[in-house]
């Protein structure tokens, strides 16, 4: 009976992500050496990926970022590996996945923050003082309500123009134009209208490259769109997509950026042999 409960258990077994993606590299007699130079991931996070320690990594972006560069280099359905890293990373961070969420778990860019659930208290209790001084001025006890005003009176107030009104927030008008690397090996091109080089290099996390003012059609090249934060001015603005795709020959003027739509178009192509 015992031997019988073993074998289900281990039949049951789901290994983990790092073990799936060792074995697989394994499986295709690659080195750890290897999968490094071809993925541009540095070998330290692969080996990290490979224990399943994603909390020694600098960020949650680079647990799902580097996990599926892998996954895709070793022909693996990036998909479920995405989602069991998710899952491993809420485990880790002590959610239970067997309930349903509204958000997803382990995903801390869409978990509210203390300061959105300070914010919400505060709120709660501006807005409850509200309604007690409208009730404390309207009903003043053993009075009644107070009296209505005059027709008059009333179109007076109504018309008599509001003294200031809330300014929306400023957004980017111009200025400087600044690319910042999130992450490790983040392959990039900057070139001009007439295809001359502004700046090429494999940037490190922090690493960034100012666009210069005098360059004619400035464009971009690289395959990890999704690491590069942008700003125009000083003010942060959307990146150029969040996908894991090549984007080729995008402008990145500061007007061409502040006129893209929500989700601008970027031409697609097939990495170059020194990209992601």
């Amino acid at each position: 009976m015992e031997e019988d409960v073993s074998v289900e258990h281990e039949e049951t077994h789901v290994a983990r992500v790092g073990d799936r993606l060792r074995e697989a590299r394994e499986a295709k007699g690659l080195s750890i050496e290897q999968v490094a130079a071809e993925t541009r991931i540095p070998q330290r996070h692969l080996t990290t990926i490979e224990a399943g320690n994603f909390g020694a990594l600098p960020s949650r972006t680079y647990a799902v970022g580097f996990s599926r560069t892998y996954a895709r280099m070793l022909g693996l359905d990036e998909g479920e590996i995405l989602d069991q890293v998710r899952a491993e990373l809420a485990e880790a961070d002590g959610i239970d996945t067997d309930k349903p969420a509204k958000f997803e778990p382990g995903d801390p860019a869409r978990v509210p923050g203390r300061g959105l659930a300070w914010f919400a208290a505060l709120a709660a209790i501006l807005l409850l003082g509200g309604v007690y001084a409208f009730y404390s001025s309207y009903f003043a006890p053993g009075l009644g309500p107070a009296p209505l005003e005059a027709p008059e009176e009333q179109f007076a107030a109504n018309d008599t123009p509001s003294v200031a009104e809330e300014a929306p927030a400023a957004q980017p008008t111009g200025g400087p134009v600044v690319f910042t690397s999130e992450m490790d090996g983040t392959w990039v091109k900057f070139y001009d209208a007439d295809g001359e080089r502004l700046y090429e290099a494999q940037m490190a996390a922090g690493d960034s490259f100012t666009i210069p003012e005098d360059a004619e059609g400035p464009q971009i090249w690289t395959g990890r769109p999704y690491a590069l934060a942008i700003t125009i001015g000083g003010r942060s603005v959307p990146k150029l997509t969040e996908e894991d795709t090549v984007v080729r020959d995008v402008p990145v003027s500061a007007e061409a950026l502040l006129a893209r739509d929500a989700e601008p178009p970027a031409q697609v192509t097939a990495a170059p042999d020194a990209d992601t």
